[in-house]
């Protein structure tokens, strides 16, 4: 019995300490600037009503480029390959055989030519690298897959189609000796 009286005693009401005192203009401080966040104008953009600008030189998925005549630019030197620090590009080359010379532009070509786009950081080293002009970042996004196994892009995604060209021209950069 005598512990639960020790329980029941009733708790005075004190004064603030000092430092308690210096801690209330802290907590109205946070009250204030919560009320006037909830008053600002949102950031947010609703994704499919209003699309966000970027920048010219926005990397996103990459292309293989074709010259004027239609025919594939990579020779398969494998520089982008040994350049890439995440070592996502993998690449098979094999010579060209009589008749394929509206396909392919030299005697070497990508027969693989395979980018993991999981492993990829978008660094675009890659595209410093080729001394063909052959691979670019566009500025298009990666579309969104249930699998791992559909992020590794082939030749099927990664060729540009001679009938849908992409535009790199501002991603190219222009060498000027002074």
């Amino acid at each position: 019995m005598q512990s639960l009286t020790n329980r029941s005693k009733i708790v005075q009401k004190r004064d603030l300490t000092f430092m308690e005192k210096l801690y209330l203009p802290a907590i109205l401080g946070g009250m204030v600037i919560t009320i006037k966040h909830l008053f600002r104008k949102k950031v947010t953009n609703k994704y499919p009503d209003t699309v966000r600008e970027f920048t010219p030189v926005y990397r996103g998925v990459h292309v293989l480029k074709r010259d004027e005549q239609g025919r594939e630019n990579c020779t398969a030197c494998g520089l982008c390959a040994v350049t890439c620090p995440a070592e996502a590009i993998t690449m098979t080359a094999a010579e060209r055989k009589p008749g394929e010379e509206n396909l392919y532009r030299e005697e070497k070509y990508a027969a693989v030519y395979e980018i993991n786009m999981l492993r990829c950081i978008f660094c675009g080293l890659c595209e410093d690298a080729c001394p063909k002009d052959a691979i670019y970042l566009t500025d298009r996004l990666i579309d969104a897959k249930y699998h791992r196994s559909n992020f590794i892009y082939g030749k099927d995604k990664l060729v540009e189609k001679t009938d849908e060209r992409v535009d790199v021209s501002k991603r190219k950069k222009v060498y000027t000796l002074s």
